[in-house]
């Protein structure tokens, strides 16, 4: 089912006569297609969860519609809406067992929607069978680990059949080896569901790790929205690049003269079509190659190998921050303290409007 956003607003009203209204969510325009899963993604407070919350009906819009298929349902209760919703901290009730929980939302179904108890027994098996928790089903939540009572959250989200599937920040409760499990988990039951899906977090590896498309968002204002390697590839502005990216993109000072792009003293990428200035630089730590003619000069601080990548460490004076980090493929034997000298892949170099953080494109990608 396609869920339509159509100009979504939402304003919070200050606690206070003297106080401003808080935009949380401002014109958001998007369709999510049929069976996808799309990340919204961004730091706290940028409106990501408030976004979930009006899809799910818990927040009402200040102003626009939304659409599931060619319904509106945007004045319409929560529990009429068809959506399955887990929350970040799993909400599950501590003195029931897995299985009860899992039942509980068609417990309260009424009229032609009733199921019979074998019906519900039913539903629940398939839904957790789905999540892989069937041996669990006699436990309560406080038996289970955290990765085992975030599928409990989702399965009694999926035995409602929902027509969309919500989750909201749901593995940030997790250790690191677990939410990695987990994520891949939701992943496999998005794709042999085909629910369409809103997947909300602040964490850039997991969105782009499981997302169709990715939505990134800054202060109520979605700033791009794509596929996530190409958002990765081709930021529109110089906060997608920052927040996407691990290690993060390195950000020099520079400035163009005659199409060709200066750090520091050295000269360092031709940028045709690049207009006169100081710009702001960043390159994405895969984006150096060590070389030892090659035009960009700093002066080594430490090589980290990191199992199949090495992780050269180094400063220069027109760096944002205190250091560098290029990610290389091969071993090096680089004397510290010394100078470590660098060729630029340059689709992997972004150039930045120093006052606005636009994106100036240069060559290929300023024709593309």
């Amino acid at each position: 089912m396609n869920v339509e956003l159509q100009h979504l607003t939402k304003i919070f009203p200050s606690r206070d006569r003297k106080g401003k209204e808080v935009v949380a969510v401002s014109d958001f325009t998007f369709t999510v297609p049929d069976g996808e899963l799309i990340g919204l993604l961004g730091p706290s407070g940028c409106g990501k969860s408030t976004t979930l919350y009006m899809l799910s009906g818990l927040e009402k819009p200040t102003s626009g519609r939304i659409f599931f298929g060619p319904d509106d349902v945007t004045d319409l209760p929560a529990e009429n809406r068809g959506v399955g919703l887990v929350f970040q901290n799993y909400a599950l009730y501590p003195h029931l067992t897995v299985e009860q929980n899992i039942r509980f939302p068609l417990e309260n179904r009424r009229g032609a929607d009733k199921l019979t108890k074998e019906q519900m027994k039913e539903r629940v098996l398939e839904a957790a069978k789905l999540v892989q928790i069937d041996t669990l089903l006699s436990r309560k939540p406080n038996e289970l680990s955290g990765g085992q009572q975030q599928r409990v959250a989702i399965a009694r989200a999926l035995v409602k059949m929902p027509k969309v599937l919500l989750l909201d920040e749901p593995l940030s409760n997790l250790d690191a080896r677990l939410r990695l499990q987990t994520r891949e988990e939701i992943r496999r039951i998005q794709k042999e569901t085909g629910i369409t899906t809103v997947f909300v977090t602040h964490d850039q590896e997991e969105a782009m790790s499981i997302s169709d498309r990715i939505v990134v968002m800054q202060a109520g204002v979605v700033q791009q929205i794509g596929k996530p390697q190409q958002v990765y590839d081709d930021p529109v502005n110089l906060f997608v690049a920052k927040f996407l990216g691990t290690p993060p993109i390195n950000m020099f000072r520079g400035r163009v003269e005659k199409e060709t792009l200066y750090i520091g003293d050295d000269a360092v990428l031709s940028v045709p079509g690049a207009p006169d200035g100081e710009v702001e630089v960043g390159i994405r730590p895969e984006g150096f190659l060590p070389d030892n003619d090659g035009p960009l000069r700093c002066r080594l601080r430490n090589v980290e190998v990191m199992g199949r990548d090495v992780s050269i460490v180094a400063e220069n004076g027109a760096l944002e921050t205190p250091t560098l980090r290029a990610i290389v493929q091969s071993d090096l034997s680089l004397p510290a303290g010394g100078t470590v000298r660098f060729g630029l892949k340059p689709h992997k170099v972004l150039l930045f409007a120093k006052d606005t953080g636009e994106r100036i494109r240069f060559g290929e990608a300023r024709n593309g």
